[in-house]
């Protein structure tokens, strides 16, 4: 019974979690997004199950969080060993991150 009341109040929380997002300041000041613009609702979408339109927010989400998780877990267990593993995980996910920044400010939007 209690599984249900979780599950029942996360996809609650998940419904009106849209609701609570941040603004980007940069965008907001400048009218630009910034390479982060829609990390928020691409996990949201993500926590929600749509990775299609998740990635489409913003294909770096996975990557990120796999790189965060992968890090502080080599970290703990590897130590200073795990510094060209780390290193290399954020090499790659700045790339994507760089990378999908670039087309989204120079690639034509479909509406």
């Amino acid at each position: 019974m209690a599984k249900i009341f979780t599950l029942s109040a996360f996809s609650s929380f998940l419904e009106k979690a849209d609701n609570y997002m941040l603004p980007c300041p940069i965008k907001y000041i400048t009218r630009y997004d910034c390479p982060g613009c829609g990390f928020q609702r691409s996990l949201l979408a993500l926590l929600k199950g749509d990775f299609k339109d998740s990635f489409h927010l913003y294909p770096a989400t996975v990557p990120l969080l796999l790189t965060v998780v992968i890090s502080l877990a080599a970290h703990f267990w590897w130590g200073p060993k795990s510094k060209i593993l780390i290193n290399v995980l954020y090499i790659i996910t700045a790339s994507i991150i760089t990378i999908s920044y670039l087309f989204k400010v120079f690639a034509p939007h479909v509406h």
